[in-house]
Protein backbone atom coordinates (compact mmCIF):
# COMPACT_ATOMS: atom_id res chain seq x y z
CA UNK A 1 0.00 0.00 0.00
CA UNK A 2 1.31 3.42 -0.92
CA UNK A 3 1.38 5.53 2.25
CA UNK A 4 1.27 8.76 0.27
CA UNK A 5 -2.21 7.80 -0.93
CA UNK A 6 -3.61 7.25 2.54
CA UNK A 7 -5.38 10.40 3.61
CA UNK A 8 -6.18 11.57 0.07
CA UNK A 9 -9.76 12.69 -0.35
CA UNK A 10 -12.31 13.42 -3.01
CA UNK A 11 -12.92 17.12 -3.79
CA UNK A 12 -15.24 18.94 -1.37
CA UNK A 13 -17.43 19.72 -4.36
CA UNK A 14 -17.98 16.37 -6.00
CA UNK A 15 -17.36 16.32 -9.76
CA UNK A 16 -20.46 16.41 -11.93
CA UNK A 17 -19.23 13.41 -13.93
CA UNK A 18 -17.43 10.68 -11.95
CA UNK A 19 -16.54 8.55 -14.98
CA UNK A 20 -13.67 10.83 -16.00
CA UNK A 21 -12.16 10.68 -12.51
CA UNK A 22 -12.51 6.89 -12.49
CA UNK A 23 -10.74 6.75 -15.84
CA UNK A 24 -7.80 8.79 -14.49
CA UNK A 25 -7.49 6.28 -11.65
CA UNK A 26 -7.45 3.38 -14.12
CA UNK A 27 -4.88 5.15 -16.28
CA UNK A 28 -2.65 5.82 -13.26
CA UNK A 29 -2.91 2.20 -12.13
CA UNK A 30 -1.92 1.13 -15.64
CA UNK A 31 0.93 3.62 -15.94
CA UNK A 32 2.38 2.60 -12.57
CA UNK A 33 1.80 -1.12 -13.24
CA UNK A 34 0.40 -1.57 -9.74
CA UNK A 35 -0.28 -5.19 -10.63
CA UNK A 36 0.04 -7.48 -13.62
CA UNK A 37 -3.42 -6.64 -14.97
CA UNK A 38 -4.45 -3.25 -13.58
CA UNK A 39 -7.57 -3.38 -15.81
CA UNK A 40 -8.80 -6.54 -14.07
CA UNK A 41 -12.22 -6.20 -12.49
CA UNK A 42 -14.60 -8.48 -10.63
CA UNK A 43 -17.83 -8.93 -12.55
CA UNK A 44 -20.93 -10.14 -10.71
CA UNK A 45 -23.96 -11.57 -12.48
CA UNK A 46 -27.07 -13.41 -11.31
CA UNK A 47 -28.75 -16.49 -12.77
CA UNK A 48 -32.43 -16.84 -13.66
CA UNK A 49 -33.03 -18.55 -10.29
CA UNK A 50 -31.28 -15.79 -8.35
CA UNK A 51 -27.87 -17.41 -7.77
CA UNK A 52 -25.12 -14.74 -7.89
CA UNK A 53 -21.68 -15.49 -9.30
CA UNK A 54 -18.52 -13.46 -9.73
CA UNK A 55 -15.31 -13.75 -11.73
CA UNK A 56 -12.41 -11.62 -12.91
CA UNK A 57 -12.57 -10.17 -16.44
CA UNK A 58 -10.39 -7.58 -18.15
CA UNK A 59 -11.81 -4.16 -18.94
CA UNK A 60 -10.73 -3.54 -22.54
CA UNK A 61 -12.31 -0.10 -22.93
CA UNK A 62 -13.48 2.54 -20.46
CA UNK A 63 -15.59 5.16 -22.24
CA UNK A 64 -16.43 8.05 -19.86
CA UNK A 65 -18.77 9.71 -22.36
CA UNK A 66 -21.50 8.54 -22.56
CA UNK A 67 -20.42 6.22 -19.73
CA UNK A 68 -19.79 2.51 -20.29
CA UNK A 69 -16.99 -0.04 -20.14
CA UNK A 70 -16.30 -3.06 -22.35
CA UNK A 71 -15.18 -6.63 -21.71
CA UNK A 72 -15.09 -9.66 -24.01
CA UNK A 73 -16.19 -13.24 -23.52
CA UNK A 74 -17.71 -16.34 -25.06
CA UNK A 75 -21.44 -15.73 -25.57
CA UNK A 76 -22.11 -19.35 -24.54
CA UNK A 77 -20.27 -19.02 -21.21
CA UNK A 78 -22.00 -19.05 -17.84
CA UNK A 79 -21.65 -15.30 -17.46
CA UNK A 80 -23.19 -14.69 -20.88
CA UNK A 81 -26.08 -17.06 -20.20
CA UNK A 82 -26.73 -15.24 -16.94
CA UNK A 83 -26.61 -11.87 -18.70
CA UNK A 84 -29.24 -13.12 -21.13
CA UNK A 85 -31.42 -14.01 -18.14
CA UNK A 86 -30.71 -10.78 -16.24
CA UNK A 87 -28.58 -7.98 -17.77
CA UNK A 88 -28.04 -6.24 -14.42
CA UNK A 89 -24.39 -6.44 -13.37
CA UNK A 90 -21.91 -5.09 -10.84
CA UNK A 91 -18.20 -4.52 -11.49
CA UNK A 92 -15.36 -3.75 -9.10
CA UNK A 93 -11.86 -2.37 -9.64
CA UNK A 94 -9.62 -2.50 -6.58
CA UNK A 95 -6.06 -1.13 -6.59
CA UNK A 96 -4.71 -1.90 -3.15
CA UNK A 97 -1.36 -0.30 -3.96
CA UNK A 98 -3.09 3.03 -4.59
CA UNK A 99 -5.71 2.74 -1.85
CA UNK A 100 -8.50 3.17 -4.40
CA UNK A 101 -11.62 1.32 -5.45
CA UNK A 102 -14.27 1.85 -8.12
CA UNK A 103 -17.64 0.11 -7.97
CA UNK A 104 -19.95 0.20 -10.98
CA UNK A 105 -23.52 -1.05 -11.36
CA UNK A 106 -25.51 -1.04 -14.55
CA UNK A 107 -26.82 -2.97 -17.53
CA UNK A 108 -24.77 -5.15 -19.88
CA UNK A 109 -25.63 -5.40 -23.58
CA UNK A 110 -23.70 -6.96 -26.43
CA UNK A 111 -21.25 -4.70 -28.22
CA UNK A 112 -21.79 -3.95 -31.93
CA UNK A 113 -20.37 -6.70 -34.12
CA UNK A 114 -17.97 -4.31 -35.83
CA UNK A 115 -16.55 -3.30 -32.43
CA UNK A 116 -15.95 -6.94 -31.51
CA UNK A 117 -14.39 -7.62 -34.93
CA UNK A 118 -12.01 -4.68 -34.53
CA UNK A 119 -10.86 -5.87 -31.12
CA UNK A 120 -10.53 -9.52 -32.17
CA UNK A 121 -7.92 -8.75 -34.83
CA UNK A 122 -5.69 -7.14 -32.16
CA UNK A 123 -5.50 -10.38 -30.18
CA UNK A 124 -2.50 -12.67 -30.55
CA UNK A 125 -3.09 -15.81 -32.66
CA UNK A 126 -3.16 -18.09 -29.64
CA UNK A 127 -5.90 -16.03 -28.02
CA UNK A 128 -7.82 -15.91 -31.29
CA UNK A 129 -7.64 -19.69 -31.54
CA UNK A 130 -8.71 -20.01 -27.91
CA UNK A 131 -12.01 -18.34 -28.77
CA UNK A 132 -12.67 -21.20 -31.20
CA UNK A 133 -11.00 -24.02 -29.31
CA UNK A 134 -12.69 -23.86 -25.91
CA UNK A 135 -16.40 -24.29 -25.21
CA UNK A 136 -16.19 -22.02 -22.20
CA UNK A 137 -17.92 -23.22 -19.01
CA UNK A 138 -18.85 -26.61 -20.55
CA UNK A 139 -17.69 -29.91 -18.99
CA UNK A 140 -14.68 -31.73 -20.45
CA UNK A 141 -13.53 -35.27 -19.76
CA UNK A 142 -9.88 -34.41 -19.15
CA UNK A 143 -7.10 -31.94 -19.85
CA UNK A 144 -5.97 -34.25 -22.65
CA UNK A 145 -9.44 -34.14 -24.22
CA UNK A 146 -9.40 -30.35 -24.13
CA UNK A 147 -5.99 -30.18 -25.79
CA UNK A 148 -7.12 -32.65 -28.47
CA UNK A 149 -10.23 -30.56 -29.12
CA UNK A 150 -8.18 -27.38 -29.52
CA UNK A 151 -5.73 -29.13 -31.87
CA UNK A 152 -8.56 -30.45 -34.03
CA UNK A 153 -10.20 -27.05 -34.29
CA UNK A 154 -6.85 -25.44 -35.02
CA UNK A 155 -6.33 -27.86 -37.89
CA UNK A 156 -9.74 -26.93 -39.28
CA UNK A 157 -8.58 -23.30 -39.27
CA UNK A 158 -5.25 -24.14 -40.91
CA UNK A 159 -3.08 -23.38 -37.88
CA UNK A 160 -1.37 -25.21 -35.04
CA UNK A 161 -2.57 -25.21 -31.44
CA UNK A 162 -0.57 -22.03 -30.74
CA UNK A 163 -2.00 -20.21 -33.75
CA UNK A 164 1.06 -20.51 -36.03
CA UNK A 165 0.86 -21.80 -39.65
CA UNK A 166 0.21 -25.53 -39.98
CA UNK A 167 2.86 -27.56 -41.87
CA UNK A 168 4.32 -25.78 -44.89
CA UNK A 169 1.32 -23.53 -45.34
CA UNK A 170 3.41 -20.34 -45.32
CA UNK A 171 1.74 -17.40 -43.60
CA UNK A 172 -0.96 -18.36 -41.13
CA UNK A 173 -4.46 -17.69 -42.40
CA UNK A 174 -6.39 -14.93 -40.67
CA UNK A 175 -8.59 -16.30 -37.91
CA UNK A 176 -11.99 -14.67 -38.02
CA UNK A 177 -13.99 -13.87 -34.92
CA UNK A 178 -16.31 -16.70 -33.88
CA UNK A 179 -19.99 -15.69 -33.93
CA UNK A 180 -20.24 -16.95 -30.34
CA UNK A 181 -17.52 -14.59 -29.03
CA UNK A 182 -17.55 -10.84 -28.58
CA UNK A 183 -17.92 -7.86 -26.33
CA UNK A 184 -20.34 -6.56 -23.75
CA UNK A 185 -20.85 -2.92 -22.93
CA UNK A 186 -21.65 -2.27 -19.28
CA UNK A 187 -23.67 0.95 -19.18
CA UNK A 188 -23.28 2.47 -15.73
CA UNK A 189 -26.24 3.86 -13.81
CA UNK A 190 -24.36 3.94 -10.49
CA UNK A 191 -20.69 4.40 -9.68
CA UNK A 192 -18.95 4.65 -6.33
CA UNK A 193 -15.44 5.99 -5.83
CA UNK A 194 -13.56 5.03 -2.67
CA UNK A 195 -10.28 6.36 -1.28
CA UNK A 196 -8.52 4.77 1.66
CA UNK A 197 -8.20 7.10 4.66
CA UNK A 198 -6.20 7.12 7.86
CA UNK A 199 -7.78 5.45 10.88
CA UNK A 200 -10.30 3.85 8.49
CA UNK A 201 -11.93 7.22 7.82
CA UNK A 202 -12.20 6.44 4.13
CA UNK A 203 -13.62 8.84 1.56
CA UNK A 204 -16.60 7.56 -0.42
CA UNK A 205 -19.09 9.02 -2.83
CA UNK A 206 -21.73 7.52 -5.06
CA UNK A 207 -23.27 8.92 -8.23
CA UNK A 208 -26.48 7.76 -9.85
CA UNK A 209 -28.28 8.51 -13.10
CA UNK A 210 -31.12 7.20 -15.23
CA UNK A 211 -30.42 5.23 -18.39
CA UNK A 212 -32.98 4.23 -21.04
CA UNK A 213 -32.24 1.94 -23.94
CA UNK A 214 -32.35 3.46 -27.43
CA UNK A 215 -31.15 0.48 -29.51
CA UNK A 216 -29.42 -2.88 -29.12
CA UNK A 217 -26.14 -1.34 -27.92
CA UNK A 218 -26.87 2.16 -26.66
CA UNK A 219 -28.72 4.09 -23.94
CA UNK A 220 -29.93 7.61 -23.40
CA UNK A 221 -28.50 8.92 -20.13
CA UNK A 222 -29.44 11.60 -17.61
CA UNK A 223 -26.90 13.77 -15.72
CA UNK A 224 -25.14 12.22 -12.75
CA UNK A 225 -26.13 13.15 -9.20
CA UNK A 226 -23.47 12.57 -6.53
CA UNK A 227 -23.69 12.00 -2.78
CA UNK A 228 -20.87 11.62 -0.27
CA UNK A 229 -21.15 8.48 1.90
CA UNK A 230 -19.87 7.61 5.35
CA UNK A 231 -17.17 4.90 5.27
Amino acid sequence: MSSQRVGATLPDRLPDDPMHLALTWLEEATRKAVRRNPNAMSLATVSADGQPSARIVLCRAFIPDPGYLVFYTNYRSRKARELEASPRVAALFHWDGLGRQVRIEGVAVRSPGAESDAYFVTRDPGSQLGAWGSDQSQPVASREALVSQIRARAADLGVTADGTPAGDAGAAPAIRRPPHWGGYRVWADAIELWLEGRNRIHDRAIWRREISRTDDCSFRVSPWAGTRLQP
